[in-house]
């Protein structure tokens, strides 16, 4: 395997996805913001005030972990997915696999483009979020690497919904009917200890579980679930997923015609 060549192979799929969400800014980036403001707005000014504290602070500062990384995880997500099924759609996937181009390479490359969209929704959010709460981090190293591996695992899942995709109806499915309601399910909004005990152990099943919390003990020191848990949850779905993908890709799944 040439390095050089690699190496120039993932700078161009890198720079050709930034440029290609960030040439139509206004759909990709504003519309995810502008969203996540309106849930400011419902929870800081309409509803945190009726609640009051969850968790020991205040429930616009509680919710506001959650809310960042919904935005990343959507848009990693949404990015790699839709990417990457138009270029299987266009045909353009056969090129790069007749290419010197890696097949390890073309998976990071997606990934990497994946990630930096939703890492700059996130910032966006988060620029936002200081409008309507005060914000201090906790743990600067948790909280780096908790929304940075929640990037990766969810571009790898776009990439393998875009794998299996057969129509662009396939593309939206997913998203709609089984990573919305896990966003929801998934302690954005509420805490475990609220749940009944067999509620409470269902969540455990659900892996967006681990990331908020994660997260949010980054932010403010406050977790349902173990960090050390987290992190191993985490681990495990970044590495299976990337060796699923790798192993689909290397096989040529629904790629080839």
């Amino acid at each position: 395997m040439n390095m050089a060549i690699q190496w120039v192979s993932f700078k161009t799929i890198v720079v050709k996805e930034v440029r290609r969400f960030m040439r139509i800014w206004v759909q990709t980036l504003v519309p995810p913001a502008i969203t996540i403001a309106l849930y400011f707005v419902i929870f800081g000014s309409l509803i945190g005030s009726r609640i009051g504290q969850m968790g020991g602070y205040d429930y616009m500062q509680f919710v506001v972990p959650g809310l960042i990384m919904m935005a990343v995880i959507q848009n990693s997500y949404g990015n790699v997915v839709s990417s990457f099924y138009g270029t299987k759609f266009q045909g353009n996937i056969e090129e790069l696999l007749v290419s010197p181009t890696a097949e390890v390479t073309i998976l990071l490359g997606y990934l990497a483009g994946g990630v930096l969209r939703g890492l700059a929704v996130g910032g966006i959010v988060t620029v936002l979020a200081l409008f309507f709460t005060d914000l201090s981090v906790e743990s600067w190293p948790i909280t780096i690497s908790m929304v940075l591996m929640t990037a990766v695992v969810f571009s790898i899942a776009g990439f393998l919904n875009a794998m299996y995709a057969n129509s662009f109806d396939d593309i939206s499915i997913i998203p709609t009917f089984v990573l919305t309601p896990m966003i929801y399910l998934g302690g954005v909004f509420y805490s475990v200890d609220l749940l009944p005990d067999f509620w409470a152990k269902v969540s455990l099943a659900n892996p967006i579980l681990y990331m908020v919390n994660g997260f949010r003990y980054g932010i403010l020191g406050v977790s349902d679930v173990s960090l050390g848990v987290s992190y191993f949850m985490l681990t495990l779905f970044m590495l299976g997923g990337f060796g699923f993908a790798m192993y689909l890709l290397t096989r040529g799944e629904k790629l080839r015609s």
